[in-house]
């Protein structure tokens, strides 16, 4: 099962926005998918997966289907339903053959892999208990971290979208109550020590939506510095180089304790500029695909999903990594936070 992605609302404008486009109604959303990469359904190109019963579940609440609130000022009218929706649609599956299930994987790429982290152990929950359920974020791993102007920029943008949203009372209970601030709970590095279904964390150490919107926001760059080093690695200076070798470092250490401690979780870190990778057939399983130490990431998930080994792949810093391609790609998450971010 893939949770979809496209990005979140934090304000009552940008929601409202959201609502009247693909991103926020079934009403303009496309009637078809492309199924690739984890989803295809031919054994050569995913080869542990292919014969799967395979579901997509459509994003448009803006909060990673967490969200369940009302927002009402006499003239604007908001319902926030994520959390309603996420139950109603595996309730809706159960019967259809979920509830059998003795297999079963949860995943989603960006603000849907960031859900895998918030509804992984509800997931679990749902299944027959002798049931073999685990969970793959792909580019989810969101980072509390600070800007290279020094603030927050992505904990500020998650504030005002769990208040408005009614977040809070969604998050992990574990780890709401054990933390200063509830609201942190939402990043998938402080919740993850919290999570007892076995996870696999596919991530870029220098995903580009981080890059472009945590590291490297607008507001922090408004003469535009970091412009052409965002377009192209290649052109990025000692010092910008220095900076991404950092956020990579913080990266790896938000994820220290799980790569370490954690004896039935994977991992696939890799040195691409890439943003979300489970989907997409060039970086899932191909000739060319991205390697570490020669295992593609669907070799690396179906060790760890089938236990065939341990799979907890960590890449060398930029530049080392030849196998990557498309660097800096365009997504259209991107240009959504662009929209909604304050």
């Amino acid at each position: 099962m893939i949770l979809q992605g496209g990005g979140w609302c934090n304000d009552v404008e940008s929601c409202l926005d959201r609502a009247k486009s693909r991103r926020g109604s079934t009403r303009y959303m496309s009637k078809y998918e492309v199924f690739s990469g984890i989803l295809s359904n031919n054994a050569s190109l995913n080869p542990d997966f292919y014969n799967w019963n395979r579901v997509k579940l459509r994003y448009c609440d803006g909060a990673s289907f967490a969200g369940d609130g009302k927002f009402d000022n006499g003239t604007s009218l908001l319902y926030f339903r994520g959390q309603k929706i996420w139950d109603a649609i595996i309730l809706d599956l159960l019967p259809q053959g979920l509830g059998n299930a003795h297999k079963a994987l949860l995943s989603g790429c960006s603000a849907g892999g960031l859900s895998v982290f918030l509804h992984c152990d509800s997931f679990t929950r749902y299944l027959p208990t002798n049931a073999s359920v685990k969970c793959l974020s792909d580019a989810g791993f969101f980072l509390d971290a600070r800007d290279i102007s020094s603030n927050y920029t992505m904990r500020s943008f998650f504030k005002p979208l769990i208040s408005l949203q009614g977040v809070q009372k969604n998050l992990n209970a574990n780890c709401t109550s054990s933390i200063r601030y509830p609201n942190l709970c939402f990043f998938p590095q402080y919740a993850l020590k919290f999570i007892t279904t076995p996870m696999f964390i596919l991530n870029s150490a220098y995903d580009v939506f981080q890059f472009h919107h945590i590291l490297v926001p607008p507001s922090a760059d408004p003469r535009g510095h970091w412009n052409r080093c965002k377009v192209n690695a290649a052109a990025c200076n000692a010092a910008q180089i220095q900076i991404l070798q950092g956020f990579r470092s913080r990266m790896i250490g938000a994820l220290m304790f799980f790569l370490e401690f954690s004896r039935s979780g994977g991992m696939f870190i890799n040195s691409c500029f890439a943003h979300c990778q489970s989907e997409s057939q060039d970086t899932w399983f191909a000739p060319d695909s991205p390697r570490i130490q020669n295992k593609t990431i669907a070799e690396a998930v179906g060790d760890w999903y089938f236990s065939r080994r341990i799979s907890k792949e960590v890449d060398c810093p930029y530049p080392c990594d030849r196998t990557c391609h498309n660097l800096i790609p365009a997504t259209s998450e991107s240009n959504s936070f662009s929209k909604n971010c304050r």
